[in-house]
């Protein structure tokens, strides 16, 4: 996620060279073309561009306004990830009660479902983020990129880990483990019907913050609205310089250049938003959040700061 307020030209320069040098040589050309060659037929009226822009200015919007809805549910349910982390770990440590001496058995039953949950929150960011990692540079495997299920290792047992990595869905599996454990501390008298029904909502509310994820990943924006997009905006910026150069001359080549940047930028917001899981620059920051999580909750596990995870910091007014 972008947080800096002003963005650097050669970040921008990066993703739209290739089009703005496409418009300046189309400029220069028609200019010399209609200049020095006196081939006119490249001069078209300009209400012609005026319906075409306006048309386009409001296809835009909408494909923004979709885009940016996305991503904001994205962020939101990540929102109630770190909210649900922390009632389920007051949950773990307050409502399993043990009876008789089982008292240290119960606190490394807690800790385990506490852990458990931490690897939980790790693996779903690597599933939602899984194949394919976008570094803005290349595309590598995702075992090969930082952002892998290695961070749950260390919240799990082998064996638990072996398991988790063999299944289509980690992080549901992990939640079918949590279950059963549930079950066995209730078997065992730790947690009573009532507490039982309660922590066991919490538990679905997990599902359903993967659920509601795995919705967005998997069912993209319309792929007409952006082909279309992409489509309209190279019409409209061709067109410009042929409606600009009967009256300005060369100073076609830059304001069409200018104009032809806005609407690409336009294009390229939505583009680049409606994606909020690609591990990109603008995504939901989800290494992040799965930070905070770790260190809010244990810090309720009573545990010592200094074994806490080293806090993911902005750099270069990005934070992932």
């Amino acid at each position: 996620m972008i947080v800096r307020r002003n963005l650097k030209f050669q970040l921008i320069l990066h993703y739209t060279w290739r089009q703005l040098l496409y418009y300046v040589c189309l400029s220069t050309l028609i200019f010399l073309l209609h200049d020095y060659y006196d081939i006119v037929y490249f001069a078209i009226p300009s209400y012609t561009i005026a319906a075409l822009g306006t048309a386009l200015a409001i296809f835009l919007g909408f494909k923004n306004n979709h885009a940016y809805d996305r991503w904001w549910e994205a962020r939101k349910i990540w929102g109630l990830m770190v909210n649900y982390s922390r009632a389920w770990t007051r949950q773990v440590t307050t409502m399993i009660i043990p009876n008789g001496d089982t008292a240290e058995e119960v606190k490394r039953f807690q800790v385990a479902m506490v852990y458990r949950h931490l690897a939980f929150v790790h693996s779903l960011r690597v599933f939602l983020r899984k194949k394919l990692a976008y570094n803005e540079t290349k595309v590598t495997e995702l075992f090969e990129d930082p952002n892998s299920y290695k961070d749950a290792e260390a919240f799990l047992s082998e064996k638990e880990y072996r398991k988790m990595m063999v299944k289509d869905n980690p992080p549901n599996f992990l939640l079918q483990l949590q279950g059963e454990d549930l079950k066995r501390a209730f078997q065992k008298g730790w947690v009573s019907d009532f507490r039982f029904m309660k922590m066991e909502e919490t538990l679905v509310d997990f599902n359903d913050i993967q659920g509601k994820c795995e919705r967005i990943k998997n069912t993209p924006l319309p792929r007409q609205y952006s082909y279309f997009s992409r489509v309209f905006v190279l019409i409209h910026c061709t067109l410009l310089p042929m409606v600009f150069i009967s009256d300005l001359g060369w100073k076609t080549i830059p304001i069409s250049v200018v104009v032809s940047f806005v609407f690409l930028a336009l294009d390229l917001i939505g583009e680049r938003t409606e994606d909020p899981f690609e591990n990109r620059l603008e995504d939901t920051p989800m290494t992040s959040l799965s930070l905070t999580i770790e260190t809010n909750v244990r810090e309720q596990l009573g545990e010592d700061k200094k074994n806490f995870p080293k806090k993911y910091g902005v750099e270069d007014g990005i934070v992932f």
